[in-house]
């Protein structure tokens, strides 16, 4: 008794630091899988959901109503049972056509055409079979009337997702009313009720038509902008693998053919016992020293870039990208290399981070000087995730370590609007002796 006291006591006055750390990791895990998604999937999930909304709509709307109807006079508990199992049966098959349309719009399966036409002959054969009742006086003309109307909309809006062109979308409605009138003419009903049929279908059948085909073009949009924003992503790093491999090729092209060309002529010459062809090799290995020499200095291009040329590069890397880049930044100023190769780094990481993580479409690299002397290198683009997607790399690290070099520090996180902003800084020791303006 003394132990299940002290538990109790525990549980109750327990500090609430333990209880708000564990109630935010809950609320952070059951929130995060909204968070970490992209633009497109969460337009896709938003969409999908609100189809799937239309299940429930119809049988909470529609079946129920048939089951409300039974009182004994116009339609027993059995048939008005029936007609709630059709309506739910109904619903169901609308839904999953619904999804494999989604699916197919978004490029993950091939277009439901045969479910598509079964949910046409299911749908028509529903509203026959209702009709029949109505007819035979075993369904009200309130609740047949709203049961066909119901179960024609809802799936006149779900096959206009199935088709591509807009007006094939707009013939869906019209045809649905056309059918429904001749149906009731063929079962001799009176004239006034075929007319409400048709305007009633055709009225409803255009408004879900509308709806679904303008969910259906904005999800595809959506995704299309996605994929061309990551294409525009790899061309943009594939045309930087290109800039490179064209400077290795007009440095190395010529060196390496007079190369081949020394070497050849050095062999014909010691076949013959001639002493130029020491000299022909001396000069080989020159011009050989003169191609490594040149090498590394490409390579140093890349390693220790000009801090204005990475600048550049970042704003048409990004640009290319998609994104909306400005950069702020006085052309001309004097740096040490070191202080250059550093922030050179932090501009390189910094874009690829932008292009990697998150979905940014703006991004801000500015560069200032304060009144101290004070260099701040600022990156900050928009689109970045609350939560980190991934487990954590090690490009930050290595930028602190190359800014500690030169005694700088960096820090990088999130910052209020969703945003995302990186910071370096180096101590204006770092600069003293230039002219440097702010």
């Amino acid at each position: 008794m003394i132990t299940v006291f002290a538990v109790q006591k525990w549980f109750r006055w327990e500090p609430r630091r333990w209880e708000r750390s564990r109630g935010a990791g809950v609320v952070s895990k059951l929130t995060g899988w909204w968070r970490n998604r992209s633009s497109a999937a969460k337009v896709e999930l938003y969409t999908r959901w609100s189809f799937h909304l239309f299940v429930l709509i119809e049988i909470m709307s529609f079946g129920l109503s048939a089951v409300a109807s039974a009182d004994g006079r116009t339609s027993s508990p059995a048939v008005s049972l029936s007609l709630f199992l059709l309506v739910c049966a109904h619903a169901v098959l609308i839904g999953f056509l619904s999804s494999r349309a989604l699916d197919w719009i978004v490029g993950r399966r091939e277009r439901p055409v045969r479910l598509a036409v079964v949910t046409s002959a299911v749908t028509a054969a529903a509203c026959l079979a209702v009709l029949v009742l109505r007819k035979s006086g075993h369904v009200a003309d309130t609740v047949a009337s709203m049961l066909v109307l119901g179960m024609t909309c809802f799936a006149t809006g779900t096959l206009v997702l199935c088709l591509k062109r807009v007006r094939h979308m707009w013939c869906v409605a019209p045809a649905s009313a056309v059918g429904t009138g001749l149906a009731v003419l063929a079962l001799g009903l009176p004239v006034g009720e075929v007319f409400g049929y048709v305007f009633g279908v055709l009225l409803s059948g255009l408004f879900l038509s509308f709806a679904s085909g303008f969910s259906g073009w904005l999800l595809k949009a959506i995704y299309e902008l996605d994929r061309a924003r990551e294409l525009q992503s790899q061309l943009a790093v594939a045309e930087e693998r290109l800039r490179f491999g064209r400077d290795l090729h007009d440095v190395m092209g010529r060196n390496l053919a007079v190369i081949a060309l020394k070497s050849e002529l050095a062999v014909q010459l010691a076949r013959r016992d001639r002493p130029e062809a020491v000299d022909q090799m001396i000069e080989v290995q020159r011009i050989a020293r003169e191609a490594q020499r040149e090498v590394r200095d490409v390579v140093r291009g890349y390693r220790e870039a000009d801090l204005s040329v990475e600048l550049e590069g970042a704003r048409g890397v990004l640009s290319a990208a998609g994104m909306s880049c400005r950069v702020e930044f006085e052309a001309g100023r004097e740096l040490p290399a070191d202080v250059q190769s550093a922030l050179g780094w932090v501009v390189r990481e910094a874009t690829t981070n932008v292009l990697r993580h998150g979905d940014a479409r703006s991004c801000v690299i500015r560069l200032t000087v304060d009144d101290e002397g004070t260099l701040t290198l600022l990156v900050e683009n928009d689109g970045a995730p609350e939560t980190p997607t991934g487990p954590p790399g090690s490009g930050l690290a290595g930028l602190r370590e190359r800014l500690a070099v030169v005694d700088g520090t960096l820090s990088a996180g999130p910052v209020d609007g969703g945003r995302f902003r990186l910071l370096a800084e180096v101590p204006g020791r770092q600069l003293r002796g230039l002219e440097v303006r702010a």
